[in-house]
């Protein structure tokens, strides 16, 4: 059986500086123990004011634990998904890549999904990335020239939702989400559906770094514009469209919830650090 260190044999030390006669609080308090015949001596025991520096950390935004914990924010993970991503693209389309983000996804049951975005000239790509294995799973390609509305703000539930969320979002339309089959509305697996709602990354206070990839503001000022140039030059038969950017609720239409309730919890939906399980 292993021990990690004994405390036996160890003794007080008193420090004394030099030209200094008066008794440290333990040479006093041996002397009167040692010697009971003796008049006690009056208990005057000086004691040092201490002072304490307090320093900040040096960067402001990093947080070690949750750093660690997402597979994301290892050394060269971010940087390996984003050289995958422009080898596919310049391999299959060569379209001019804007800009990358790491966002969360959130599907029409309230799932959380761990998402890179990549902005081009023509497409909004959705790559479900994995950073253990470091490699893409998924990758959805959305044209900007179908995308006819965004919408910005707060997230809305039914009055009967028991598994609700706080915070702010962005919902992509380039479908009417009236013309989504009941089937694929009520099916939480569903590649159907005419919309993507995102909103920031858990991780996007963990370094300077994270804090640019994953701003939602910064995401929509690229997405916006790159749409916009899109419509003005429509493709084949596709005809003049505008785009519509609205500020208001987004309702994410749940109820129960319990799916999502343990799978957000448990932050499924994420590339994570989940412990060693084994015996």
């Amino acid at each position: 059986m292993s021990t990690i260190g004994s405390f036996e044999g160890f003794q007080p030390v008193s420090l004394k500086q030099e030209g200094d006669d008066q008794p440290s609080e333990t040479d006093q308090l041996s002397v009167e123990e040692g010697d009971p015949g003796k008049d006690p001596m009056p208990k005057q025991i000086s004691r040092q004011p201490s002072v304490t520096k307090s320093t900040l950390y040096p960067n402001p935004y990093h947080r070690p634990y949750i750093s660690r914990k997402y597979f994301v924010t290892r050394p060269g993970a971010i940087e390996t998904a984003m050289e995958d991503l422009k080898g596919h693209i310049a391999k299959t389309s060569g379209e001019k890549i804007q800009g990358f983000w790491l966002l969360t996804e959130i599907d029409h049951w309230n799932n959380e999904k761990e998402r890179i975005l990549l902005v081009t000239d023509k497409n909004l790509l959705i790559c479900k990335y994995d950073f253990i294995m470091l490699s893409c799973v998924q990758l959805q390609r959305i044209p900007l020239g179908a995308v006819y509305r965004i919408c910005v703000g707060k997230f809305a539930f039914p009055g009967m939702s028991l598994d609700k969320r706080q915070g702010e979002g962005l919902r992509i339309y380039w479908g009417s989400p009236e013309q989504q089959s009941l089937l694929s509305r009520w099916n939480p697996w569903s590649t159907e559906v005419p919309y993507a709602t995102f909103t920031e990354h858990p991780i996007r206070h963990t370094s300077e770094k994270f804090l640019e990839i994953c701003k939602l503001s910064g995401f929509t000022s690229k997405l916006v514009p790159a749409i916009q140039n899109a419509l003005k030059n429509p493709s084949g038969s596709e005809r003049q469209k505008r785009l519509m950017v609205l500020t208001e609720p987004i309702l994410i239409e749940t109820y129960m919830g319990l799916m999502s309730f343990i799978g957000n919890r448990n932050k499924l939906g994420y590339s994570l650090a989940r412990g060693s399980i084994g015996f």
